[in-house]
């Protein structure tokens, strides 16, 4: 079997203190996460962080930089998946969008609510990318080159 990783993107959103994370279903757990998912042909880094933050928190979001890079193989499945984590504000909750069927609910929580629900963590990424932004790693977009 050949090896490729998966590419995916994530977005933390900052509100006011507050951070937009779901609630979601994998392998029959609730489990936490930042509005996340995989990179669909034909669409950028950017455009996938959009789509994936609107399907899963029914949240429009304008994307503001980059978090970082990253990789992290699940022991669950052994699949690699290198990560782009993107910092966002929101710009419009929109109601008629259909959240993902694995999603339960969208969430507001602050880094201590967020502490506090560590065993809910979908993979050590999620309060990672939270601690890097918050300790200042905010990266311009101008970083990321080639649309496709």
């Amino acid at each position: 079997m050949d090896w490729q990783p998966h590419v995916t993107v994530a977005t933390l959103v900052e509100n006011d203190g507050k951070f937009l994370f779901v609630e979601e279903i994998k392998n029959g757990q609730r489990v936490i996460n930042q509005p996340a998912g995989h990179l669909e042909q034909n669409e950028s880094l950017l455009e996938a962080a959009q789509r994936e933050t609107l399907e899963e928190t029914q949240w429009r979001v304008e994307i503001l930089g980059v978090v970082g890079f990253g990789l992290y193989t699940a022991p669950a499945n052994g699949v690699t998946y290198q990560r782009t984590s993107f910092f966002a504000r929101p710009v419009a909750f929109c109601p008629e969008q259909a959240l993902d069927s694995d999603i339960e609910q969208a969430i507001w929580l602050s880094y201590d609510e967020l502490k506090e629900r560590r065993a809910m963590l979908r993979s050590p990424l999620v309060l990672e990318c939270l601690e890097r932004y918050l300790s200042g790693h905010r990266y311009p977009l101008s970083m990321i080159y080639g649309t496709r």
